[in-house]
């Protein structure tokens, strides 16, 4: 019997949810309903520093807001890193009992030194064959063996690396904690993923952590290496440089299905005239090998147009409905006994042919119920 296809989305809850990180989740849950399979929501929160609750209940909000829906039959999760920390260790164990792995007491100042000595950077390899066993302070790194290591990927093709540009890289840190590439490659080889569909920029930790799973004694998953999204300046998109967070879009009114939409149209296109197609046509559509290699400008003054364009489409009763969080409530400019919506709803089909933003709503209508500035005609007088 052939196998159930299992795609993961493997996000950290470290900050906003990323608006790449929406897009990967988008490619990997389409894939997941084209091939009847499983859609795995696993949380990366082993980085204690940075972990925050709120980060994981935001990605938890944004995958429902984007339809990824945690009901579905398709869906399992979320997991947590974390909660597998036995498991990662035991099989950093396993590595070194069979000789895939040693132990290696160079301090980050010794391989600086050794490298400055030999001349060349990074580690070299100088504990390899010292026979040294666990110890306060040691690392645990993999035995990069000879030869080349070829990723097969969906995307790019077959992608070759020489090992010996890969140096002998750390599974467990000094203090016996795992690293991400060991706690990953256990986690998926755990939940049976047979796909890992992911950012571009990942793609130099695949020849390593295809080594991991061969070790392991299983063959590694199919890869996928999509690319990144990029600003005005064709640099990558930034959480400190740029408006990033898919909360911020949907804080200022763009559409679910507009974001949805626009963000499967970066480096990928629907058959037909337009880009503004139905969310089952793109889903029956998407074929990863059609992704274009380049990265994708992320502009926002599409995005927003876009999202016009699916407010026009509505109908009128759905158009009021989706404004409602503006004109009633805390984001309400005006006291909640001063809205009708009997009087919005009259004219509500004309805002929606020149709004683009859900935010810009009540700036449109406040007149009809905010009270009027009142004029001090003496002070009229003197102007």
């Amino acid at each position: 019997m052939a196998q159930t296809p299992r795609y993961r989305f493997a996000p950290s809850p470290t900050g906003y949810f990323h608006v790449g990180g929406a897009r990967t989740a988008l490619y990997n849950w389409i894939l997941a309903l084209q091939s009847n399979g499983v859609f795995v929501l696993r949380i990366e929160d082993t980085d204690d520093s940075r972990n925050n609750p709120q980060w994981t209940q935001g990605i938890l909000d944004a995958l429902a807001w984007l339809g990824i829906d945690n009901k579905d039959s398709h869906f399992e999760g979320p997991f947590f890193q974390s909660a597998n920390a036995a498991l990662h260790v035991e099989s950093a164990e396993k590595l070194f009992a069979q000789g895939a792995a040693y132990y290696c007491d160079l301090s980050s100042e010794d391989i600086q030194k050794r490298a400055k000595e030999l001349g060349k950077q990074g580690y070299d390899g100088y504990s390899r064959d010292r026979g040294l066993g666990p110890g306060e302070g040691r690392v645990l790194r993999f035995r990069v063996p000879e030869g080349a290591t070829i990723v097969q990927d969906q995307v790019r093709g077959s992608v070759e690396f020489d090992n010996s540009t890969i140096e002998d890289f750390v599974l467990l840190r000094g203090n016996g904690s795992p690293v991400f590439l060991l706690a990953n490659v256990v986690d998926d080889i755990t939940q049976g993923i047979t796909h890992v569909v992911r950012a571009e920029e990942h793609l130099p930790n695949a020849p390593k952590q295809q080594m991991i799973w061969r070790a392991l004694g299983h063959e590694p998953p199919n890869w996928a290496h999509v690319p990144v999204l990029v600003n005005e300046q064709r640099k990558k998109l930034s959480k400190r440089r740029d408006k990033v967070a898919v909360e911020q879009y949907r804080e200022e009114g763009i559409l679910s299905a507009a974001m949805k939409n626009y963000l499967m149209t970066l480096g990928w296109a629907p058959t037909g005239d337009s880009e503004i197609v139905p969310f089952e046509k793109i889903t029956a559509e998407f074929d990863l090998s059609s992704v274009n290699h380049s990265p994708a400008f992320f502009d926002i003054v599409k995005l927003h147009s876009f999202n016009a364009d699916y407010i026009r489409a509505m109908p009128v009763d759905e158009f009021i409905r989706e404004c409602e969080p503006w004109l009633v409530g805390a984001k309400a400019p005006w006291q909640a006994q001063d809205y009708d919506a009997k009087v919005f709803a009259e004219i509500a089909p004309l805002v929606q042919t020149r709004v683009q933003l859900l935010q810009d709503v009540p700036n449109m209508v406040d007149f009809l119920f905010c009270d009027l500035p009142t004029i001090d005609d003496a002070a009229f007088a003197k102007a």
